[in-house]
């Protein structure tokens, strides 16, 4: 097979280190056009949908896309963030802050490190941001997949994606890859404090008279987990011990699965037909917190603050609390760098000094005369 050209090569060169972290991925617009290419790209990922690919080609593309590409759009455009300094999907922009604060953060401690963000589905891609770092002299690069549970159509497809761009390099750089974080001690720290800091502004629910916190965690089928998946193993663990750290009792919490898509069994108690129930009993307040996504988006603005709090209030519930996402809160970029620092261990993380630096090169240009 062909291999792509490297950069060009200079003697010399300071190689870097590169932290990529990579999320599920965006429409480029909230628009039934953008949002098609995006389905369309991630519909087709056999990870993500594990049907026979002929079959699944005709119902992707002859029932689906058309009719659920305008849907999504809807769905988008009454989340998609146009602040002054926020503009685009909620996931993007709520991932690059992510990077840039950890950036940040690393830089302060005096790590020099390399910082950027991919999607593993649309823009910016993850071959583009790839090819950038080596284009910046990246050598050894730490991906991130921003999933805390591992699941095969999440953080495996992630890894599918960096490795595919890899077997079209020449001269590959070395590659780390963080598989999960569901019990990272900073990660649970993290989902603590966003809930405490939302109780603290707002109150919390009377769990002694019924009122619950919801822990919605994304679905997927039922079948991946008998197949071997551990991804609602490690859900389980993470709201156990979250619901610890909070110093909840069993029953105070719930564990549940949203964004059920088709009609095969996926992982239970699903989100809606709970927060359905909930409303039907008279439950006074529920709060819902999504910990399993590390950033704001579609499934969480959209689906939980919007859509759940219809369902919960038209059921007959009473108050409805979405608590945001972690996003860019510094107690879960402190739990990110120690998260990346603990992986890139032994690689450096720092240039030379400037004397060290030229007599590097002085030494490489007299190698490359005497060549």
């Amino acid at each position: 097979m062909p291999f792509l050209p490297e950069p060009p090569f200079q003697h010399g060169q300071i190689s870097k280190t590169a932290v990529l972290l990579i999320n599920l991925g965006t429409p480029d617009a909230p628009t039934p056009q953008a949002v098609r290419r995006y389905l369309k790209q991630f519909l087709s990922d056999p990870r993500v949908v594990e049907i026979p690919r002929a079959l699944w080609s005709v119902i992707l593309n002859v029932i689906i896309l058309p009719f659920r590409s305008r849907a999504s759009a809807e769905k988008y455009e009454s989340v998609w963030l146009r602040e002054a300094n926020m503009t685009g999907s909620p996931l993007l922009v709520h991932t690059e802050r992510q990077a840039h604060a950890l950036q940040q953060h690393l830089t302060a401690a005096g790590h020099e490190v390399t910082v950027a963000c991919a999607m593993r589905y649309g823009n910016p891609s993850i071959p583009s941001v790839i090819h950038a770092l080596r284009r910046q002299g990246a050598e050894r690069i730490l991906v991130l997949p921003l999933y805390p549970q591992y699941s095969g159509t999440t953080t495996a497809t992630a890894f599918d994606a960096v490795t595919e761009v890899f077997s079209a390099m020449r001269n590959q750089p070395e590659l780390r890859a963080v598989k999960h974080f569901h019990d990272h001690p900073g990660y649970i720290e993290a989902l603590r404090d966003r809930v405490l800091e939302y109780w603290k502004r707002h109150g919390r629910p009377d769990f002694g008279a019924g009122g619950k916190l919801l822990l919605s965690f994304h679905g997927v089928p039922r079948r991946t987990l008998e197949l071997g998946d551990p991804y609602h193993c490690e859900c389980l663990k993470t709201g156990r011990l979250l619901g610890e750290a909070l110093g909840l009792e069993p029953g105070q919490y719930l564990i549940t699965f949203q964004s059920r898509f088709g009609k095969a069994e996926w992982l239970q108690p699903y989100t809606a037909p709970t927060l359905v129930e909930l409303g039907r009993v008279g439950t006074g307040r529920v709060d819902v917190f999504c910990p399993g996504f590390v950033a704001d988006c579609l499934e969480t603005l959209e689906e939980i603050a919007m859509e759940g709090r219809e369902e919960f209030r038209h059921a007959g519930g009473g108050d409805f609390h979405f608590i945001p996402c972690l996003n860019d809160a510094p107690s879960w970029i402190a739990a990110l760098a120690d998260l990346t620092l603990t992986h890139l261990q032994g690689w450096p993380l720092s240039e030379p000094h400037p004397h060290a630096l030229e007599a590097q090169r002085s030494r490489a240009q007299a190698r490359g005369a005497a060549a």
